[in-house]
């Protein structure tokens, strides 16, 4: 078989009638039509969603100690810490420093996040280890709690539009 038969078999060849010279599959935008696009979707900064698992995870800290007593307050704050501290650590790796090379920006991201899951098993383990009362449902009900920070950090950016 052909590879021009082969790739319009397999539904990839570029060449066919809807895409040979097609221009309008990739436009290059102007200054200020990229300016309006960033202005239109901001980015979220990590800090963001940094700030909205502490904020999640100091309600839900609440809500157990008030509601279930001391020491599943205590295990939800243990929880809370799991997430965050290593949340906080991450977000101040990513952006204390820009990288203009993609590659490097990858691998860093990937270095913060492999630091991020060790620091978390390391919490955890030390929390298992150090405390003889510890409540597991209250833990890991605010640990969820707290991962789920990224949809209130979305949310309060207003990347959810209304229908």
């Amino acid at each position: 078989m052909r590879a021009r038969d082969k790739a319009s078999s397999t539904g990839w060849d570029d060449e066919s009638e809807g895409h040979a010279g097609d221009e309008a599959a990739f436009k290059a935008l102007s200054r200020e039509e990229a300016e309006a696009l960033k202005a239109k979707h901001p980015s979220l900064s990590p800090w963001r969603v940094v700030a909205a698992e502490a904020a999640i995870g100091g309600v839900l800290v609440g809500l157990w100690w008030v509601f279930a007593g001391a020491v599943q307050g205590r295990s939800a704050l243990y929880g809370a810490l799991a997430v965050v501290m290593p949340a906080a650590l991450m977000a101040w790796g990513m952006t204390r420093r820009r990288t203009v090379n993609i590659g490097a920006a990858v691998l860093s991201f990937a270095v913060w996040e492999l630091i991020k899951i060790l620091l978390t098993g390391v919490i955890l383990v030390a929390v298992v280890r150090q405390v003889a009362d510890l409540s597991w449902l209250a833990m890991l009900l605010t640990m969820i709690g707290c991962l789920k920070g990224n949809w209130l950090a979305l949310f309060t950016q207003g990347r959810f539009k209304k229908a």
